[in-house]
Protein backbone atom coordinates (compact mmCIF):
# COMPACT_ATOMS: atom_id res chain seq x y z
CA UNK A 1 0.00 0.00 0.00
CA UNK A 2 1.42 3.36 -1.01
CA UNK A 3 2.12 5.94 1.68
CA UNK A 4 -0.20 8.91 1.73
CA UNK A 5 1.29 11.99 0.06
CA UNK A 6 -0.50 15.26 0.88
CA UNK A 7 -1.32 17.46 -2.07
CA UNK A 8 0.35 20.86 -1.99
CA UNK A 9 -2.22 23.52 -2.92
CA UNK A 10 -1.36 25.20 -6.21
CA UNK A 11 -1.34 28.71 -4.69
CA UNK A 12 1.00 27.50 -1.92
CA UNK A 13 3.36 25.89 -4.46
CA UNK A 14 3.41 29.11 -6.49
CA UNK A 15 4.06 31.13 -3.34
CA UNK A 16 6.96 28.88 -2.35
CA UNK A 17 8.51 29.07 -5.84
CA UNK A 18 8.14 32.85 -5.90
CA UNK A 19 9.66 33.13 -2.43
CA UNK A 20 12.67 31.05 -3.48
CA UNK A 21 13.11 33.12 -6.62
CA UNK A 22 12.97 36.33 -4.56
CA UNK A 23 15.61 35.02 -2.12
CA UNK A 24 17.94 34.08 -4.95
CA UNK A 25 17.36 37.42 -6.65
CA UNK A 26 18.33 39.33 -3.51
CA UNK A 27 21.54 37.31 -3.11
CA UNK A 28 22.40 37.90 -6.76
CA UNK A 29 21.75 41.64 -6.57
CA UNK A 30 23.58 42.08 -3.29
CA UNK A 31 26.63 40.27 -4.67
CA UNK A 32 26.54 37.33 -2.27
CA UNK A 33 26.47 35.14 -5.38
CA UNK A 34 29.42 36.43 -7.41
CA UNK A 35 29.52 37.18 -11.15
CA UNK A 36 30.65 34.07 -13.02
CA UNK A 37 30.01 31.75 -10.05
CA UNK A 38 28.73 28.31 -11.05
CA UNK A 39 25.33 27.66 -9.49
CA UNK A 40 25.53 23.98 -8.61
CA UNK A 41 22.15 22.48 -7.84
CA UNK A 42 23.36 20.49 -4.80
CA UNK A 43 24.85 23.63 -3.27
CA UNK A 44 21.69 25.65 -3.87
CA UNK A 45 19.42 22.86 -2.60
CA UNK A 46 21.36 22.77 0.67
CA UNK A 47 21.74 26.54 1.00
CA UNK A 48 18.08 27.30 0.35
CA UNK A 49 16.60 24.11 1.82
CA UNK A 50 14.67 23.40 -1.35
CA UNK A 51 14.16 20.63 -3.88
CA UNK A 52 15.75 20.42 -7.31
CA UNK A 53 12.60 21.28 -9.28
CA UNK A 54 11.84 24.59 -7.49
CA UNK A 55 15.53 25.54 -7.75
CA UNK A 56 15.54 24.91 -11.51
CA UNK A 57 12.30 26.86 -11.92
CA UNK A 58 13.74 29.81 -10.00
CA UNK A 59 16.97 29.75 -12.01
CA UNK A 60 15.05 29.70 -15.29
CA UNK A 61 13.02 32.72 -14.16
CA UNK A 62 16.18 34.57 -13.18
CA UNK A 63 17.78 33.65 -16.50
CA UNK A 64 14.87 35.36 -18.27
CA UNK A 65 15.66 38.47 -16.19
CA UNK A 66 19.32 38.42 -17.19
CA UNK A 67 20.68 37.71 -13.71
CA UNK A 68 21.56 34.07 -14.42
CA UNK A 69 23.09 32.50 -17.53
CA UNK A 70 22.44 28.96 -18.80
CA UNK A 71 25.48 27.56 -20.59
CA UNK A 72 25.32 24.49 -22.83
CA UNK A 73 26.68 21.46 -20.97
CA UNK A 74 27.78 23.70 -18.07
CA UNK A 75 24.54 24.43 -16.23
CA UNK A 76 23.69 27.73 -14.61
CA UNK A 77 26.11 30.48 -13.67
CA UNK A 78 25.75 33.99 -12.27
CA UNK A 79 25.77 36.39 -15.21
CA UNK A 80 29.17 37.97 -15.75
CA UNK A 81 29.75 41.72 -15.59
CA UNK A 82 31.62 43.83 -18.12
CA UNK A 83 32.48 47.42 -18.98
CA UNK A 84 30.48 47.21 -22.21
CA UNK A 85 27.39 45.89 -20.43
CA UNK A 86 27.56 48.59 -17.75
CA UNK A 87 27.71 51.27 -20.43
CA UNK A 88 24.89 49.67 -22.41
CA UNK A 89 22.66 49.27 -19.35
CA UNK A 90 23.28 52.87 -18.29
CA UNK A 91 22.44 54.15 -21.76
CA UNK A 92 19.33 51.97 -21.99
CA UNK A 93 18.06 53.03 -18.56
CA UNK A 94 18.63 56.67 -19.51
CA UNK A 95 16.62 56.23 -22.72
CA UNK A 96 13.75 54.46 -21.00
CA UNK A 97 13.47 56.70 -17.96
CA UNK A 98 13.82 59.88 -20.02
CA UNK A 99 10.71 58.86 -21.95
CA UNK A 100 8.92 57.75 -18.79
CA UNK A 101 9.74 60.95 -16.88
CA UNK A 102 8.69 63.19 -19.76
CA UNK A 103 5.39 61.33 -20.06
CA UNK A 104 4.88 61.51 -16.30
CA UNK A 105 5.47 65.26 -16.27
CA UNK A 106 3.20 65.81 -19.26
CA UNK A 107 0.30 63.67 -18.07
CA UNK A 108 0.99 63.20 -14.35
CA UNK A 109 -1.62 64.45 -11.90
CA UNK A 110 -1.13 66.61 -8.83
CA UNK A 111 -1.15 63.37 -6.83
CA UNK A 112 1.81 62.11 -8.87
CA UNK A 113 3.82 65.29 -8.24
CA UNK A 114 2.98 65.20 -4.53
CA UNK A 115 4.08 61.56 -4.54
CA UNK A 116 7.48 62.58 -5.96
CA UNK A 117 7.95 65.21 -3.27
CA UNK A 118 6.85 62.82 -0.52
CA UNK A 119 9.11 60.02 -1.79
CA UNK A 120 12.08 62.39 -1.83
CA UNK A 121 11.21 63.73 1.65
CA UNK A 122 11.17 60.21 3.11
CA UNK A 123 14.43 59.33 1.37
CA UNK A 124 16.13 62.55 2.48
CA UNK A 125 15.26 61.82 6.12
CA UNK A 126 16.82 58.34 6.01
CA UNK A 127 20.51 57.65 6.57
CA UNK A 128 22.40 56.14 3.65
CA UNK A 129 24.76 54.34 6.02
CA UNK A 130 24.09 52.76 9.39
CA UNK A 131 27.61 53.74 10.46
CA UNK A 132 29.40 57.09 10.68
CA UNK A 133 32.77 55.45 10.03
CA UNK A 134 32.03 54.34 6.47
CA UNK A 135 29.38 52.67 4.36
CA UNK A 136 27.26 50.17 6.22
CA UNK A 137 24.39 49.94 3.77
CA UNK A 138 20.99 50.80 5.22
CA UNK A 139 18.31 48.50 3.71
CA UNK A 140 15.60 51.07 4.40
CA UNK A 141 17.48 53.73 2.43
CA UNK A 142 17.87 51.31 -0.47
CA UNK A 143 14.13 50.58 -0.39
CA UNK A 144 13.19 54.26 -0.30
CA UNK A 145 15.77 55.10 -2.98
CA UNK A 146 14.18 52.62 -5.34
CA UNK A 147 10.69 53.91 -4.52
CA UNK A 148 11.81 57.50 -5.20
CA UNK A 149 13.11 56.67 -8.68
CA UNK A 150 10.03 54.59 -9.43
CA UNK A 151 7.74 57.43 -8.36
CA UNK A 152 9.45 59.72 -10.89
CA UNK A 153 8.22 57.53 -13.76
CA UNK A 154 5.06 55.93 -12.35
CA UNK A 155 2.84 58.55 -14.00
CA UNK A 156 3.92 57.64 -17.54
CA UNK A 157 0.80 55.53 -18.11
CA UNK A 158 2.63 52.45 -19.43
CA UNK A 159 3.03 49.42 -17.18
CA UNK A 160 5.33 47.82 -19.77
CA UNK A 161 7.67 50.81 -19.77
CA UNK A 162 7.76 50.72 -15.97
CA UNK A 163 8.49 46.98 -16.05
CA UNK A 164 11.42 47.49 -18.44
CA UNK A 165 12.74 50.29 -16.23
CA UNK A 166 12.50 48.01 -13.17
CA UNK A 167 14.54 45.37 -14.97
CA UNK A 168 17.29 47.85 -15.78
CA UNK A 169 17.34 48.97 -12.14
CA UNK A 170 17.95 45.38 -11.00
CA UNK A 171 20.69 44.73 -13.53
CA UNK A 172 22.48 47.98 -12.65
CA UNK A 173 22.06 47.45 -8.92
CA UNK A 174 24.54 44.56 -9.10
CA UNK A 175 27.16 46.92 -10.47
CA UNK A 176 26.35 49.64 -7.95
CA UNK A 177 26.79 47.25 -5.05
CA UNK A 178 30.22 46.16 -6.31
CA UNK A 179 31.54 49.72 -6.00
CA UNK A 180 29.26 51.16 -3.32
CA UNK A 181 31.97 51.73 -0.72
CA UNK A 182 34.08 53.72 -3.14
CA UNK A 183 31.11 55.77 -4.34
CA UNK A 184 29.82 56.58 -0.84
CA UNK A 185 32.30 59.36 0.07
CA UNK A 186 32.39 60.87 -3.45
CA UNK A 187 28.69 61.56 -4.12
CA UNK A 188 26.21 64.01 -2.62
CA UNK A 189 23.10 62.07 -3.44
CA UNK A 190 20.91 64.37 -1.34
CA UNK A 191 21.73 67.31 -3.62
CA UNK A 192 21.40 65.23 -6.80
CA UNK A 193 17.95 63.97 -5.82
CA UNK A 194 16.82 67.39 -4.57
CA UNK A 195 17.80 69.04 -7.86
CA UNK A 196 15.72 66.50 -9.83
CA UNK A 197 12.70 67.11 -7.58
CA UNK A 198 13.00 70.89 -7.93
CA UNK A 199 13.04 70.57 -11.72
CA UNK A 200 9.95 68.34 -11.58
CA UNK A 201 8.08 70.78 -9.33
CA UNK A 202 9.11 73.67 -11.61
CA UNK A 203 7.70 71.76 -14.58
CA UNK A 204 11.01 71.92 -16.44
CA UNK A 205 11.12 68.56 -18.22
CA UNK A 206 14.38 69.22 -20.07
CA UNK A 207 16.19 70.10 -16.85
CA UNK A 208 14.65 67.19 -14.94
CA UNK A 209 15.64 64.70 -17.63
CA UNK A 210 19.15 66.17 -17.92
CA UNK A 211 19.69 65.90 -14.17
CA UNK A 212 18.31 62.36 -14.07
CA UNK A 213 20.55 61.16 -16.91
CA UNK A 214 23.57 62.88 -15.31
CA UNK A 215 22.68 61.11 -12.04
CA UNK A 216 22.75 57.72 -13.78
CA UNK A 217 25.99 58.53 -15.62
CA UNK A 218 27.69 59.66 -12.41
CA UNK A 219 26.94 56.25 -10.89
CA UNK A 220 28.43 54.51 -13.92
CA UNK A 221 31.52 56.75 -13.88
CA UNK A 222 32.31 55.89 -10.26
CA UNK A 223 32.06 52.18 -11.03
CA UNK A 224 34.19 52.52 -14.16
CA UNK A 225 36.84 54.35 -12.14
CA UNK A 226 37.09 51.47 -9.65
CA UNK A 227 39.77 49.05 -10.92
CA UNK A 228 38.65 46.35 -8.47
CA UNK A 229 35.34 45.91 -10.32
CA UNK A 230 36.89 45.10 -13.72
CA UNK A 231 40.42 43.87 -12.88
CA UNK A 232 40.95 42.10 -16.20
CA UNK A 233 39.60 44.79 -18.51
CA UNK A 234 41.28 47.82 -20.01
CA UNK A 235 39.13 50.69 -21.19
CA UNK A 236 39.21 54.39 -21.91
Amino acid sequence: MNEFQPVVPMDLAVTQASSLCDRLRVDLLEGRLKPGQKLQLKFLMAAYQSGQTPIREALNRLASEGLVALRDQRGFTVTEISVDELRELTKTRSWLEERALRESMQTGSADWEEGVVLAWHRLSKTRRSLSDAGLDSNPEWERLHRLFHRQLIIGCGSRWLITYCDQQVDLLYRYRQLSARKAFPTRNLFEEHEAIVRAVVDGDADRAVGLLVAHFQASADVILADPSVFPGERFA
